[in-house]
């Protein structure tokens, strides 16, 4: 696309050969965007909901799915290599520039109630210090966080490059934190409690099947950043280390994961974990080692948070930023800073993440609420690139040349990953869905505005339809609110 196609932004130069992203660094942005509080929770999330067998069986639908997911953009980025933008671009290309834009509001959206869930987590932490952080809903903590915001802002501003890297180091610093907590509780096993909690019959949890539907929510969202290779394709050295580091990251998180709640019950009652205060591995580990147990893991959650929040930051900015270069959003979403960032998304994302601190004082619960918005968020671009996969193997597009085995295998894929982003959506709730629209149905201002731009037509009859059952569900959900039917 031409510079003048698109007015006053400049399309940026082609990055030199130095300054691209080899497979090394794209597994590092994957890993970095799924560990961060998510694995800190594990433990007494999985502990209220269920016992050993639960688990596994959790672990099992979760990593099966969200492995198809992985290979969704694996396959994606082989087959249709020129859509560089990650989850936004599969989706419009799938079903529709509108349809498109609603990707990427649901992504960025989704980030940014992640981002606001880490820095809430990150207050609570140091509560297990001092009681002026609280539950990180507290003034003080919404005063740090907001210090933090701004700070992390000014470090990504400076440049895209400059962060990767130091996601890279943050990525190994807090990766060996959780692995010493495996080996330590795994040589501490009680073969007493672990039988104890392999059904946890005794505890009142419910059916097997109800104990694991109520551990989806917890699986999805740490396992939210699968997709970080592909949001940055267009760093990639090589196109297809975009998929080997997609599923080489996704691979490691599964195993780290697993083994972290497997341990826990290796060593304490589910009663116990289940009541353990969050970030619950910072009690487990601590009965086990003592009171140094508890400042290692807090320093270690500490900053798994922080290199967390900024791969996501970065990956908000890029979600906004390419849509607007392919006027999908209004232009002033597509500038850049002198370093090659995308500076007015970056804003954006700093100011929204701002906003929902200040809800959290609003919030009953803000850890748990912000942790299942952003999960229900995100669904809604998984959904659409599982479903355009799934299209593509239907109907034979990209697969010219390729072997029927092939193409059968990937449809099955596809297949598998579009079911399990739907029952996702089923195991979520009506609730959140309905406050997932009350964040598409004003955003689609934007793109009215974006259309306008260039003197397109806004919507399709379909998209229009489209459109209306967006702002229904909106409707519906603020009413519920201002009811008391709904509760945040």
């Amino acid at each position: 696309m031409s510079s003048a196609a698109i007015g006053e932004v400049a399309v940026p130069a082609p990055a030199q050969p130095d300054a691209r992203m080899g497979v090394g660094t794209l597994t590092a942005m994957v890993v970095g965007g799924m560990v961060g509080a998510g694995v800190f929770s594990l433990p007494a999330r999985f502990g209220v909901a269920t016992g050993i067998l639960g688990s596994l069986i959790a672990w099992a639908v979760a990593g099966t799915g969200m492995l198809m997911l992985a290979f969704v953009f694996q396959n994606l980025a082989i087959r249709k290599p020129e859509l560089d933008s990650g989850v936004y671009i599969y989706a419009k290309a799938g079903f529709g520039d509108y349809v498109g834009f609603n990707s990427a509001i649901g992504f960025w959206a989704s980030t940014v109630a992640g981002n606001t869930f880490y820095w809430v987590f990150l207050c609570a932490t140091l509560g297990t210090f001092t009681d002026s952080f609280g539950d990180g809903d507290t003034f003080l903590a919404v005063a740090v966080s907001s210090v933090g915001v701004w700070l992390f802002h000014v470090l990504v501003a400076r440049g895209v490059r400059d962060a990767a890297v130091i996601n890279q180091i943050v990525t190994v610093c807090k990766i060996l934190p959780i692995v010493l907590f495996i080996v330590v509780l795994l040589f501490s096993v009680d073969t007493g409690v672990f039988s104890q909690n392999w059904l946890a019959s005794d505890y009142g949890l419910g059916s097997l099947n109800d104990q694991v539907r109520n551990t989806m929510i917890i699986t999805t969202f740490v396992f939210i950043g699968v997709e970080g290779a592909s949001v940055y394709s267009r760093y990639a050295r090589r196109r297809e280390d975009v998929g080997r580091a997609t599923v080489l990251g996704f691979l490691s998180v599964l195993c780290l994961f697993a083994l972290v709640t497997l341990a826990s019950y290796a060593v304490a009652s589910q009663p116990e974990i289940a009541a353990t205060r969050q970030p619950s591995m910072v009690g487990i580990f601590s009965g086990e080692v003592g009171h140094w147990g508890e400042i290692f893991i807090s320093v270690a959650a500490i900053v798994s948070v922080l290199g967390a929040y900024l791969a996501w930051t970065l990956m908000a900015a890029e979600v906004v930023y390419n849509p607007a270069r392919a006027e999908d959003m209004p232009r002033f979403l597509g500038q850049e800073n002198e370093q090659g960032v995308p500076i007015t998304a970056l804003v954006v994302t700093s100011l929204g993440i701002q906003a929902l601190l200040g809800l959290t004082l609003f919030v009953t619960d803000a850890l748990d609420f912000m942790l299942d918005f952003s999960t229900v968020l995100a669904l809604v671009p998984y959904l659409l690139s599982a479903a355009y996969a799934l299209k593509l193997a239907l109907t034979g597009e990209a697969y010219q040349g390729v072997p029927p085995g092939v193409r059968r295998r990937e449809t099955i894929v596809a297949g598998a990953a579009t079911a399990y982003t739907l029952f996702l959506f089923d195991a979520a709730g009506l609730r959140f869905i309905l406050f997932a629209t009350i964040i598409l149905a004003p955003a689609t201002l934007l793109y009215v505005k974006a259309r306008s731009e260039t003197a397109r037509r806004i919507f399709s009859p379909v998209e229009i339809c489209l459109c209306a059952l967006i702002v229904l569900g909106a409707a519906v959900g603020v009413l519920g609110l201002a009811t008391g039917r709904f509760e945040v």
